[in-house]
């Protein structure tokens, strides 16, 4: 049986990226995937080799041919995005940032000068690196369907793990709550949440484990940086109890991650034997000794 572990954090900044690729260092048999396509930052670390290279349609936008238009205004009037404007030269004009590719515009166009322009400048991958095959993209900056592009590259790395007879699936997932990070979640079996000991942290704690029992996910935690505030960390581990998310460990604070990223390498690599790292060793055989 393939298990996918997603990790999440709910909010950016608590080292789960470094955590994830950390977790791609010690796991065998194993394929990974970078979900936080908006801002995927997983490939700096594990350094893939792209062999396929593939383009997402993100959705599409209205485009007005000025040698058809006749000048009506049928379009303005009933865009209710306010998309489409009529400067002064008097030609009207659509803007691609405000445009939702909702056709409207396009069918209700009397001489047909309206058409639907795909954005597909988006683009998603399948590398190896050297703990294993990894898929990953990235979005064009102002690009929607998010979400969509994230089961994409899920989609991929269960193909993937089947072909290949691999174990497991370490999802790096997105921050927050919204659409790509329920696109990370759904069908996982299991999810490893990396807290960070600050009220902003726990605050996100609440919201994504809050997300994560909506999907009856079992759920597990880390706190990063825990001796930086004996406090927060205190609290973080009460909420915790009172969700009943099992604790896996707390690591300090640590410039050999600092140090280990300068070098390329993940912290198991740069230091195999610390205790964040026999801790990490742990984590993961936790999250995937009871299936």
């Amino acid at each position: 049986m393939i298990q996918e572990i997603t990790v999440l954090s709910g909010k950016g900044g608590t080292g789960k990226t470094s955590i994830t690729a950390a977790l791609a260092a010690i796991a065998q048999n194993a394929v990974f995937s970078d979900c936080d396509v908006d801002a995927a930052d997983l490939h700096l670390l594990l350094a893939p080799a792209v062999r396929e290279t593939h383009s997402f349609n993100s959705g599409s936008f209205a485009s007005i041919d000025p040698d058809k238009c006749n000048s009506c205004g049928i379009c303005m009037d009933a865009c209710r995005f306010e998309a489409i404007s009529q400067p002064d030269d008097g030609l009207f004009v659509v803007d691609p940032y405000l445009c939702e590719g909702c056709r409207l515009c396009e069918r209700l166009c009397p001489v047909d000068a309206i058409t639907s322009i795909t954005n597909n400048n988006n683009r998603w991958y399948v590398s190896d690196t050297r703990f294993g095959p990894m898929v990953h993209a990235q979005m064009a900056a102002g690009e929607e369907n998010s979400g969509k592009l994230v089961s994409t590259v899920r989609q991929r790395a269960r193909a993937i793990a089947k072909e290949q007879s691999l174990e497991t699936i370490i999802n790096d997932g997105p921050p927050g709550i919204g659409c790509p990070v329920i696109a990370s979640l759904t069908g996982v079996q299991k999810v490893l949440l990396v807290v960070e000991p600050s009220k902003s942290g726990i605050h996100d704690l609440e919201r994504v484990a809050a997300l994560c029992q909506k999907f009856n996910i079992p759920t597990f935690a880390l706190i990063n940086k825990q001796d930086l505030n004996s406090e927060m960390t205190q609290l973080a581990e009460e909420v915790l109890d009172e969700l009943n998310i099992p604790l896996l460990g707390k690591l300090n604070f640590d410039e050999g991650f600092v140090k280990a990223m300068i070098e390329g390498k993940t912290i198991v690599e740069y230091a195999p034997e610390s205790e964040i790292s026999n801790m990490l060793k742990k984590c993961l055989e936790a999250l995937v000794g009871d299936n």
